[in-house]
């Protein structure tokens, strides 16, 4: 047994020499190929969202291309070399069908485009800025630097929400006061702090503020104002803060819930 293996080893050994050579030489060359490619997709006017994808895409089908070389270069017949890729496929189709879905998913999110790299995104219960696009996961790192890596399948099938693909966003904020105040005064110091913000947008219309419903214990006041999607939250922020230091140093209540206890001394 040791000679027929010291013959067959014999006889195999430029074939395996030959298939590990072509093996590194074409690690070697995709490294390359990949760092070449990197370079030109960020000269390129590709959209950054893209290029994750394309890379994994290309890495995947490169590693494949060399092992079917060195398949070839073990004397393999090409025969055999397709019957087994089919055979596989087809075996790795069905086991992978959730995993094929995601690959068809990424494809899908790059042609449509709901969204780009940097985008704040909601896609199902997950909320973040979208990080990176690959073959078959799309990740989202949240506003508390957490990283959610969701299928690309279920991007697909899944309502999303984009918060800064367009410019501008409109806030819409309720406020509440007490029956007894003056709703007037209240409403000329909303909007009063509204057109004194600088992050207000006066176009396409100028701040809203009216009456918007009679409450069981207040009235509520909705105010709309248009504002430029980075500076969101910072104008939310200060219409809250501000709105409630007017309203205490112009003596409007803000009602809140208060409850009765009658006690019974028997």
């Amino acid at each position: 047994m040791i000679e027929k293996f010291l013959v067959w080893l014999e006889r195999i050994l430029p074939s395996l020499v030959a298939a590990i050579i072509i093996l590194i030489v074409g690690f070697i060359i995709t490294k390359i190929t990949l760092r070449i490619m990197r370079k030109g997709l960020e000269r390129s006017r590709i959209d950054v969202t893209a290029h994750a994808f394309l890379l994994s895409l290309t890495k995947t089908i490169l590693y494949t291309f060399i092992i079917i070389i060195c398949l070839s270069a073990l004397s393999v017949p090409m025969s055999s070399i397709v019957a087994a890729v089919g055979a596989a496929g087809l075996a790795v189709g069905l086991a992978l069908q959730n995993s094929l879905s995601n690959l068809a998913g990424g494809f899908i999110i790059l042609f449509s485009k709901p969204f780009s790299k940097g985008d704040y995104v909601d896609i199902g219960n997950n909320s973040g800025t979208v990080d990176e696009i690959s073959i078959l996961y799309t990740s989202l790192v949240t506003s508390d630097n957490k990283t959610i890596h969701i299928p690309n399948g279920q991007i697909t099938s899944s309502s999303i929400t984009n918060y800064t693909q367009q410019h501008i966003r409109r806030l819409d904020m309720n406020f509440t006061i007490s029956y007894n105040a003056d709703y007037k005064q209240a409403i000329k110091i909303i909007n009063d702090i509204a057109l004194n913000n600088p992050k207000t947008l006066f176009e396409p219309e100028l701040p809203l503020v009216r009456m918007s419903a009679h409450l069981d214990s207040s009235i509520q006041l909705v105010a709309k104002i248009w504002v430029s999607s980075d500076d969101y939250w910072s104008l939310n922020y200060d219409m809250l803060e501000q709105v409630k230091d007017a309203f205490d140093k112009n003596r409007i209540d803000i009602p809140y819930n208060q409850m009765e206890v009658h006690v019974i001394d028997e």
